[in-house]
């Protein structure tokens, strides 16, 4: 079934990936108009969250964001699509980077780098970056469950040098790598909600108490990586543009989960300027009334550990 599911769509997928954009943004602004007011995709979702992250905005703010949110949404899909075939000139006229020479500096000392980053503007197109940095990149990402367009997936973000593995495969690769003395570089996208159960670490983001994955923080320190978050805002429609900003070099000297809530505060940053280009389609907020059951949990846990 997966086959026939691939050889039925993959051959208009890869039609449209060949269009220009200008055609193609045509039919984004048809799925938009679909989308928002056909089928009315996880609208609730979308004005609850930009609700809860900007409780002094009025409700026709937060309904303006949530529509060109979903303007944005439709865009980031076809430019998704694009990636598979679209050239290296051209994807390096639409997302370019600021400063690829603070990363450059970081790799002459002779430092392998996390880059940390959150689903703010096009984090698809980043997968450019081993164009502009003197270092291999790699990346996690969750694998599709038809196996065979999960390699067509995985075969347009490695185009451009970009090295892909399997999220549970982080500390693996990296391992490796350490042990091989291979100077590298490791994208992280650690703005998802953990599982309750799972997490280690909580803090406010928007003024809501959430829990945070800390797994960018942890394999930093493990590895002595610096840590570089990925400021990436949208200049125009197509148009992206990253700015490297330093947390530290020398992450074991940080106290415990301060790499962690500067992460935190830099994405807030980030999306409290571009509010419409945040992945809002996922409920950012899910666990916020379960902190003192979180709590409970870990001292529970503290005792029976006694």
């Amino acid at each position: 079934m997966q086959f026939i599911t691939f050889i039925l769509v993959y051959p208009i997928v890869k039609l449209l990936s060949k269009l220009p954009l200008r055609i193609l943004y045509i039919f984004s602004d048809v799925l938009y108009l679909l989308i928002f007011y056909v089928f009315k995709y996880r609208k609730k979702v979308v004005l609850n969250n930009l609700n809860l992250a900007f409780p002094n905005n009025s409700l026709k703010e937060n309904k303006h964001y949530s529509k060109y949110f979903f303007k944005h949404f439709t865009d980031l899909f076809i430019e998704t699509i694009k990636a598979i075939s679209i050239s290296k000139s051209e994807i390096v006229k639409r997302y370019q980077y600021t400063n690829p020479e603070l990363v450059n500096n970081l790799l002459k000392e002779g430092k392998s780098i996390i880059f940390i980053g959150a689903h703010q503007a096009n984090w698809e197109w980043s997968v450019n970056s081993p164009l502009v940095v003197n270092s291999k990149v790699y990346g996690a990402y969750t694998s599709l469950g038809n196996t065979y367009f999960d390699k067509v997936v995985k075969k347009s973000r490695e185009r451009f040098g970009f090295k892909c593995y399997e999220s549970s495969k982080t500390t693996k690769v990296i391992l490796k790598n350490f042990k091989e003395k291979k100077q590298s570089i490791y994208l992280l996208l650690s703005d998802q909600s953990p599982q309750v159960e799972r997490s280690l670490y909580w803090t406010d983001f928007f003024g809501i108490k959430v829990p945070i994955h800390v797994g960018a923080e942890t394999i930093a320190k493990k590895f002595d990586l610096a840590v570089v978050f990925c400021a990436t805002k949208k200049i125009k429609r197509g148009f992206y543009e990253t700015d490297f900003k330093l947390i530290t070099k020398n992450p074991k000297e940080i106290e415990n989960y301060k790499i962690t809530d500067e992460y935190i505060k830099l994405t807030e940053e980030l999306v409290k300027k571009q509010p419409e280009c945040y992945l809002w389609s996922h409920k950012r907020f899910k666990h916020k009334d379960r902190f003192n059951e979180w709590k409970s949990m870990k001292n529970v846990q503290k005792k029976l550990k006694k």
